[in-house]
């Protein structure tokens, strides 16, 4: 199985720049936490990084028609890369997931299909096959080296960070940022962040073995997108060579982090993206010297009607 390399990171860091945000680092008043907002991004995730690489390049080779499973933000990174490069879009989403995602993702251009969460994948691959579309798994190796570039640019703008706090859901993000932090210092510590409710990768981390946990189990977290219940093929292979370990966090601590982020920068978190903030308060004390990022990997969540300068509620207290 082939890896991504530094090479494939850096070519497309340098594809996708025209259509992507290079977010920054905000550091959290008082604290050794750095804050990368990949909520800044133009569908609110850091999804559009691999997506634009993935789409981009399938567009290269004459692909007209890209379909995609999705808890929500993958399948609006699909839906902008897809009108960027004028290609036709279909997503597969659960009936579970956020009308605001649902209604992103046609306000991008993409024909959506509402399906069961347990039946995301094989209605995506059925259809795949009916349409005659491509595609695009979120932990495709495009994918995982377009979500490379955000260890890309933590390691320019803080390269005497100490550790790399990254969400975890079928892995893409982790394994891309591991690849490209590594190249900058391999003595950095990439950790992945998982809730408690969904932590199917700490338990494939722990054991040294892919893992699954059942549907039912890893939607009990708040963190929609953060709920897929084994980690990608390739994106394993990544993380068991390059990261350095998994935490989890509670939902409690989810929902402090994110009001936290409000309060102090005035970043809007989703529950998935709040994670990592979240670990650095629970495990701040055994983390190793130095300073920490953590991505804070989207924020597409509603506000609350109540308010009035935006206060986000982050939808947390009522998931």
């Amino acid at each position: 199985m082939s890896l991504v390399t530094v090479d494939d990171v850096i070519a497309a860091t340098a594809r996708i720049a025209p259509f992507v945000r290079r977010t920054p680092l905000l550091r959290l008043p008082g604290e050794r936490l750095w804050v990368k907002p990949e909520n800044r991004q133009p569908t609110g995730s850091f999804k559009v990084r691999g997506a634009v690489n993935a789409v981009g390049r399938l567009a290269e080779r004459g692909v007209r028609h890209v379909i995609a499973q999705s808890s929500g933000n993958h399948a609006q990174a699909i839906a902008y890369a897809a009108g960027k490069h004028g290609l036709r879009a279909t997503v597969v989403l659960p009936d579970t997931a956020p009308e605001l995602k649902v209604a992103a993702a046609r306000g991008l251009g993409a024909e959506v299909v509402i399906v069961p969460p347990a039946l995301r994948e094989v209605t995506c691959l059925a259809l795949a096959d009916r349409l005659a579309a491509t595609v695009v798994r979120s932990d495709d190796l495009d994918v995982i080296a377009g979500h490379g570039s955000a260890g890309t640019e933590i390691g320019r703008d803080l390269s005497r960070a100490g550790t790399i706090l990254v969400p975890v859901c079928n892995g893409g993000l982790l394994a891309g940022v591991a690849v490209a932090a590594k190249a900058v210092d391999p003595a950095i510590r990439v950790i992945g962040v998982e809730p408690e409710l969904a932590a199917d990768g700490v338990a494939s981390f722990r054991s040294g073995r892919r893992t699954a946990w059942p549907v039912r189990q890893t939607y009990r977290t708040r963190a929609d997108g953060l709920r897929a219940p084994v980690l990608g093929a390739l994106a394993w292979e990544h993380i068991h060579r390059y990261v350095d370990d998994m935490v989890t966090v509670s939902e409690d601590g989810i929902g402090a982090a994110a009001d936290l982020l409000w309060q102090e920068l005035g970043e809007r978190a989703e529950p998935s993206g709040a994670v990592t903030t979240a670990a650095y308060l629970a495990h701040r004390d055994a983390l190793p010297a130095g300073p920490v990022v953590a991505v804070l990997s989207g924020g597409n969540v509603a506000v609350h009607p109540d308010a009035g300068d935006r206060r986000e509620r982050s939808l947390i207290r009522g998931l």
